[in-house]
C-alpha cells in the first residue's frame, strides 16, 4: 500500500469501538499489529470487520451513568 493513512484512521477508530464491541477486540487488535506496513490483505481483513459491524449495528454493550453499580453476569458451562 502506498498510503496507509487511511487503514490507520480505521484501524483508529475501531480501537476506540472496541470498549462498547469486545466480540472485536482479538480482530482489531490483530489489525493493529500490521499498522506500520499494512498490505491489501490487511485491508480485506479490516473491511471484513467493517461488514461484521453493519450486520450486528444492534449488538454491544450499553454504557449510561447510574449511582447504583450492579454487574451480572450469565454462564452456560457443561
Amino acid at each position: 500500500m502506498e498510503d496507509t493513512s487511511h487503514y490507520r484512521s480505521i484501524v483508529g477508530a475501531l480501537q476506540y469501538l472496541t470498549i462498547t464491541r469486545p466480540d472485536i477486540t482479538f480482530a482489531v487488535n490483530k489489525a493493529c499489529q500490521f499498522i506500520q506496513q499494512p498490505t491489501s490483505a490487511h485491508c480485506l481483513s479490516v473491511k471484513r470487520i467493517l461488514r461484521y459491524l453493519r450486520g450486528t449495528i444492534h449488538d454491544g454493550l450499553l454504557l449510561n451513568s447510574s449511582n447504583q453499580l450492579i454487574i451480572e453476569g450469565f454462564t452456560d458451562v457443561d
